[in-house]
């Protein structure tokens, strides 16, 4: 499957685009930041996810549509933490904390096109020791995969030479509308308990029920429905489980009542940070023609806890020599109607 040009980074840097294929699902992978650009559904005639038809518009408007956020997905407090009692600090890119990965996180990085066919893409990085404060070289392959039926699949691979904290997720906004807010999306997650935050969104270390909070979406309800401004705040990991699992488990159901679009994702990880996408803002038309705008798309990924280093009652974050890191998360998508 021969790639193409998506253009090129400001100092030079080809980007590469692969569309894979199989049955009814299609979907555009590109190398920067191994973002996934484009997923289409057999008979449903729009995006599924939030993207730029260029690279300059991935640029411009810097959220991580698609990307795969690491070497350490979401947050750590003050980038600081200790390993075998060393202590580290790393990149405070949304100062005082630490977010996925730095100011050069593996999200806004180039990845190396390994291999491709009609139905998969294989992509590697290389996170080198000291890079953006982390310690270790970090060696991560990642492939693309479509299976029947209409399911894209996330498998990535990982190993390091030294302790380092590792925590992958794939990063893709979310509207099955293709068009407009999620606000009306039906959201369910099977999580019993969700991680508070405080004012930095670092967790408190408490796992609270989610049971009468708007957190609550074992049932399945619009995104919008509950508390009054309540959904301009989602951005917290529900705990689907507290360890990882070594097959895919359910995390997370997706809805569209008026685009008949139903998305389910399930997962290796334990937690899925469901961010509503209220702070999305743009300058350039994306995929669907418009400039995207707060809840123009959500985020359900699947990952270990933010924090998770610095948390002892967390799944263990610190990826060592000799292990391999592994992840699958799968997004199943299906016409509802």
């Amino acid at each position: 499957m021969p790639s193409r040009s998506f253009g090129a980074l400001p100092d030079g840097t080809p980007v590469e685009a692969v569309t894979i294929s199989n049955g009814d699902l299609t979907a555009t992978i590109i190398t920067y930041g191994a973002v996934i650009q484009d997923v289409r559904l057999a008979g449903v005639p729009h995006p599924l996810v939030l993207g730029y038809d260029t690279i300059e518009g991935y640029l411009r408007n810097p959220n991580y549509f698609g990307a795969v956020a690491g070497r350490f997905a979401n947050r750590i407090a003050g980038g600081r933490f200790e390993i075998d009692g060393n202590a580290y600090q790393v990149s405070p890119n949304e100062a005082p904390n630490h977010l996925h990965g730095g100011f050069k996180g593996f999200g806004t990085r180039v990845w190396k096109l390994l291999r491709a066919d009609a139905s998969s893409v294989t992509l590697g990085i290389t996170g080198e020791d000291g890079e953006e404060g982390y310690p270790g070289k970090v060696e991560v392959e990642l492939t693309y995969s479509i299976e029947t039926p209409a399911t894209l699949k996330t498998s990535i691979r990982a190993t390091t030479d030294k302790p380092t904290p590792l925590n992958l997720a794939q990063h893709s906004y979310f509207n099955l509308d293709g068009a407009g807010t999620i606000r009306d999306h039906v959201l369910t997650i099977p999580a019993e308990t969700y991680l508070p935050v405080d004012a930095g969104k670092i967790p408190t270390g408490e796992f609270r029920p989610v049971e009468g909070t708007p957190f609550d979406f074992r049932a399945g309800r619009r995104v919008g429905e509950g508390v009054t401004g309540v959904v301009d705040t989602y951005d917290h990991n529900l705990v689907v489980a507290r360890e990882k699992s070594a097959t895919p488990h359910p995390i997370a159901r997706l809805v569209s009542p008026k685009g008949g679009v139903a998305l389910d994702v399930s997962s290796t990880e334990p937690g899925v940070q469901f961010y509503g996408g209220q702070m999305t803002k743009a300058q350039d038309p994306g995929l669907n023609g418009e400039v995207y705008g707060a809840n123009s798309g959500l985020c359900l990924e699947a990952q270990l806890f933010p924090d998770a280093p610095n948390q002892k009652d967390f799944p263990n974050a610190i990826l060592r020599p000799g292990e391999t890191y592994r992840q699958e998360t799968l997004f199943a998508f299906s016409r509802t109607g």
